[in-house]
């Protein structure tokens, strides 16, 4: 009997040998025990031995991250690399946490029986074989057409976890370093893109003397046309840097007297010397015409056998270092010079180092002698990861300015570097132009305070730094209005060359001048940018639209205790610098914008939140409340980034998305209104907090509910207690005034 589909597919796509070996060392328990469920432990052992044993024979095999040898991969490192094929595998593998056994699902495994086992015991083996054969010997030629052939149709798949990827990412950089005149001086980086596939995917080597990125300096890469019919081995240049520095027209002028110099420099044997190179049609199509040095042209079927192409590579690289040992010499200022000048990469955070950063914040603000509810800096900057807007509302004087501010300085962000700025809204603001910018009589564009920010914090010297904007009281205006430009923006965000880049935010219309076009043309929101709403909810402010509420996270400071002092014990600095470190931005940059890009990791975590907005979405369809995608992809984001970081429970953390993305929202005076909050109020509570909820006795009268909750308390076993407490709020403003709305609690 042949396999089912479902068995047969899932080792179709092949990012590593991992799959192959977790179905063997699997299969191999339930033999041994003739049981159904397998202790998990077990199979992990048989999965690392396999790897050890291969090691140990002299065969090549994937090697764990970050280390050569498998012995030496710590048991911690092990758990989380095998939980990368059970998550690919979970349509076929059930693993049970209670008593940490693993099998296939019950149905299937009746369905294989034993000569299904065997079946899919020697397909394991045979695309195991397969793979590993492969990787004992590299083939340039090969991967190089492998890519011409595949990358077209790939481009129309999921991106993330794609095995391409991984072949750009870390084989044929790790197989290229392996070259004898590639030596550690070098740094090998590939790239399909970052979020999304990449027009012209690239394999670059740099030299670390003069740089490690290709957004500058001089480096040597192969580049493949949009249209996959060749592959482009050049001596190129970075052309990111040169054009923002000096505008397109001064750095295509920069690129092509650099060019003539290196020509003039090199030999360059064998290599063209025109710009005879089509990658694309426009765009980095020419960029590239202009930036490439030289190149050898590579076309699809006809890619030379690996001696040639081994042999067209070394001599190449030997040219590029003795160009790099030209500019690095000592006699070379104007050179030296310029690399000084180069800024400095930003360097993710490890995932771990998330938690002691945020202690060092809450330790900085308590220092201040301030203090902010349980769990609220961890709301905060969870908030601002998964989306860089987020509102603060509350009535005036708890905080809400004020821990903006001190988060920013234990951040390295204050108002005297420039990387926090507090902007009054003015009632009287009608359009984006009171925000952005506008055209003077003469001509010249006026910049608005918010692009002013802009301007600063894409700077090339400060591309690595946070910056702080506060929209202090911001719906004292019709924030639809002057915000509006910036909030459709905000949702054009793209990965673009390893950076998150929006649309543009200034039209070309107000740019008349070369100058206006240079300093403030193609700026979008940067990615180092974070901007908070402060907001008081009262009879002189505007209320939220549900298409501003959709793109921010709502935190509310209505809760106030004033019995709190200042810690005699802690000195209360006034000055000087913060406990925490300076920072780069990606501590708070966004690492997914679609959903697609967290998902094959987090998909279990994933899929449970989402069940659970589909529950409540039930609800809010009642009365038009119900959310879509873009809120549904935002709770996802936060909730994966709490789990990464191991800052709350997943019970905790949804609490605050529900009180922060769901229930503001809600508002009306009919009875469909008072059914919803009841129901919500329901699953807040849960079955442990000792309060019934009879739906049916509390619709005329729910003054028993919420009276229970006077000045603020829940059940303290209450599943989602904030939530529990603001609908009590919510469902007691409705009976008294016969009109609710999460703002007027």
């Amino acid at each position: 009997m042949p396999l089912p589909e479902i068995i047969t597919q899932i080792f179709k796509r092949k990012q590593k040998s991992y799959k192959m070996v977790l179905i063997l060392s699997l299969i191999e328990e339930l033999r041994a025990t003739n049981q159904e469920r397998v202790s998990f432990d077990r199979v992990k052992e048989q999965f690392l031995n396999y790897f050890i044993a291969e090691q140990e024979r002299g065969n090549r095999v994937d090697q764990p991250p970050g280390r050569e040898l498998w012995r030496d991969a710590p048991k911690s490192q092990l758990k989380d690399i095998i939980n990368s094929p059970v998550n690919a595998l979970t349509h076929i593998l059930f693993v049970n946490s209670e008593d940490n056994t693993i099998g296939f699902h019950s149905q299937l495994q009746r369905q294989l029986g034993e000569e299904g086992l065997s079946q899919l015991e020697r397909l394991a083996n045979d695309e195991l074989q397969t793979y590993n054969a492969a990787l004992q010997h590299f083939s340039l030629q090969g991967y190089l057409e492998k890519i011409m052939a595949e990358y077209t149709s790939a481009k129309k798949e999921p991106f993330a976890g794609h095995a391409l990827g991984t072949l750009f990412r870390q084989t044929l950089p790790s197989e290229l370093k392996a070259l004898p005149f590639i030596d550690e001086q070098y740094k090998v980086q590939g790239s399909v893109g970052q979020g999304n596939w990449a027009t012209v995917p690239w394999l670059a080597i740099l030299d670390k003397r003069i740089t490690e990125t290709t957004q500058h300096g001089e480096y040597v890469v192969y580049l493949f046309a949009e249209d996959m019919s060749a592959v482009y081995l050049t001596f190129n240049q970075g052309v990111t840097v040169p054009i923002q520095e000096k505008g397109r027209r001064e750095g295509y002028a920069y690129l092509r007297n650099q060019t003539h110099e290196i020509r003039e420099l090199l030999s360059l044997t064998h290599m063209n010397k025109d710009e005879n190179i089509r990658l694309m049609d426009s765009g980095l199509g020419q960029d590239y015409q202009v930036s490439t040095v030289a190149y050898i042209k590579y076309e699809r079927g006809s890619v030379p056998n690996d001696e040639q192409l081994i042999r067209d590579l070394e001599n190449v690289i030997e040219d590029y270092r003795l160009y790099v040992d030209t500019v690095t010499s000592t006699g070379n200022e104007a050179n030296d010079e310029e690399v000084e000048i180069l800024p400095q990469e930003a360097e993710p955070l490890k995932d771990e180092q998330v938690t002691s950063i945020l202690h060092q914040i809450q330790s900085h603000i308590r220092r201040q002698g301030f203090f902010f509810p349980e769990h609220l800096v961890e709301n905060f900057y969870l908030s601002l990861k998964a989306k860089p807007f987020v509102i603060l509302a509350g009535i005036s004087g708890t905080g809400k300015t004020r821990l903006v501010k001190l988060f920013a300085e234990a951040l390295g962000a204050t108002r005297d570097n420039g990387q926090f700025t507090l902007i009054p809204v003015r009632p009287d603001w009608s359009d984006p132009a009171d925000l952005l910018g506008y055209k003077d009589l003469s001509g010249r564009f006026q910049p608005g305070p918010i692009t002013k920010v802009f301007v600063d914090a894409r700077k090339l010297e400060n591309q690595h730094r946070p910056y702080f904007i506060c929209l202090d009281e911001m719906n004292l205006a019709r924030v639809e209005h002057y915000f509006s430009d910036l909030l459709s923006v905000l949702e054009t965000q793209e990965w673009r060359e390893g950076r998150i880049t929006t649309q543009d935010l200034i039209s070309s219309t107000l740019l008349d001048t070369l100058e206006d076009q240079e300093e403030y043309g193609s700026l979008g929101i940067p990615e180092n940018v974070f901007l908070i709403g402060t907001v008081n909810m009262d009879e002189t402010t505007h209320p939220f639209s549900k298409k501003v509420l959709d793109r921010a996270n709502t935190l509310e400071f209505n809760y106030i205790n004033l019995e709190q002092y200042p810690d005699l014990g802690e000195q209360v600095e006034t000055s000087g610098s913060p406990d925490a470190a300076e920072l780069n931005h990606l501590f708070l940059r966004s690492d997914y914008l679609q959903l697609v890009d967290a998902y094959d990791v987090n998909k279990e975590l994933v899929v449970r939140t989402t069940e659970r907005l589909v529950k409540i979405n039930a609800l809010l369809e009642d009365i038009h409340a119900h959310v879509g995608f873009r809120v549904r992809d935002a709770i996802c984001f936060y909730m994966i980034y709490n789990d990464r970081y191991k800052l709350m429970s997943e019970e905790e953390a949804f609490d605050w998305q529900l009180l922060q993305k769901i229930l503001p929202r809600i508002q009306g005076s009919h009875s469909s209104v008072r059914r919803v909050l009841l129901s919500l109020i329901k699953g807040a509570i849960g079955s442990g907090a000792g309060v019934t909820v009879n739906i049916e006795e509390l619709k005329e009268d729910a003054t028993p509910l919420y009276m229970k909750w006077a000045a603020g308390q829940t059940p303290p076993t209450a599943k989602h207690p904030q939530t529990a407490r603001k609908l009590a709020f919510m469902l007691r403003r409705l009976e008294e005034d016969g009109f609710t709305s999460y703002w007027l609690s």
